[in-house]
């Protein structure tokens, strides 16, 4: 009978529930490793939940920095934002290998959990990089900078970094709609993350909304450089595909 283990779609969830799998003894075949919620339970399973144990966390982190690579860490770190639902148990496998051979797993190509878990990496740090381009701020009353985004991947924690060191001075917020997670930075200060209450996340909806003389001028500019008889909106879309357009304040 194979033992699936679950766990929410959180990074420290997630680096608990491999701990556990791997602690359990098993056997790495007898095994996977699944983010909740589980829409369709399987016949002749046992399913444990796991919750996050910070001890657990360190553990694993510094396990997978030590003894395969620090570049492994961030492709793990990287992979575990993805949204593919399988995205856990391809880690739990990446680090399989990992810890038998090493940094050189980094190369082994041919093997299928590594070329899987490096797949996920790179949709990841692709989305991440549109949206350091893709975003857009509207001031609020004078006082702050809000962005809304709503990524398929969770690329909040890899996009605020960008807009930490372009905007130091500057009190700015990106809000995470799909999530209901928020990066915040007061001038000249660190930012942090903090998920959102569901009365907070309403309240920072309406900023949506928010009157701004900049919108109107990029939007202003933007219909002023284009040339009509150039248009290539099939080309448009493949550099920037309909759905990052949601908050793109030129396109609303």
């Amino acid at each position: 009978m194979t033992t699936i283990f679950t766990c929410k779609d959180e990074f420290e969830d997630m680096m608990t529930c491999i701990y556990d799998a791997w602690n359990s003894r098993l056997g790495h075949a007898n095994v996977r490793l699944m983010i909740e919620p589980v829409t369709e339970p399987e016949l002749f399973c046992e399913y444990i939940h796991i919750t996050a144990d910070p001890e657990k966390v360190t553990k694993v982190v510094r396990s997978v920095q030590k003894k395969i690579s620090y570049y492994a860490y961030q492709t793990v770190y990287s992979a575990a934002m993805s949204f593919r639902a399988d995205k856990l148990d391809i880690i739990y496998r990446f680090l399989i290998l990992g810890f038998h051979y090493g940094a050189a797993v980094l190369d082994m190509l041919h093997k299928s959990a590594v070329m899987a878990a490096f797949e996920l990496d790179r949709k990841v740090g692709r989305e991440a990089h549109y949206f350091n381009e893709f975003i857009r701020f509207s001031s609020v009353d004078n006082r702050f900078l809000v962005s809304h985004i709503e990524p398929k991947c969770n690329v909040l924690t890899l996009v605020a970094p960008h807009f930490s060191d372009r905007m130091p001075s500057e009190n700015w917020m990106i809000i995470d709609d799909k999530r209901h997670l928020a990066a915040v930075q007061t001038a000249d200060e660190p930012y942090y993350l903090t998920p959102l209450s569901d009365e907070e996340f309403i309240q920072l909806l309406e900023t949506k909304n928010q009157p701004d003389i900049f919108i109107d001028l990029w939007k202003g500019f933007f219909q002023s450089i284009a040339i009509e008889a150039r248009a290539n909106y099939r080309c448009q879309r493949n550099m920037m595909p309909l759905w990052y357009r949601k908050n793109a304040v030129e396109f609303l």
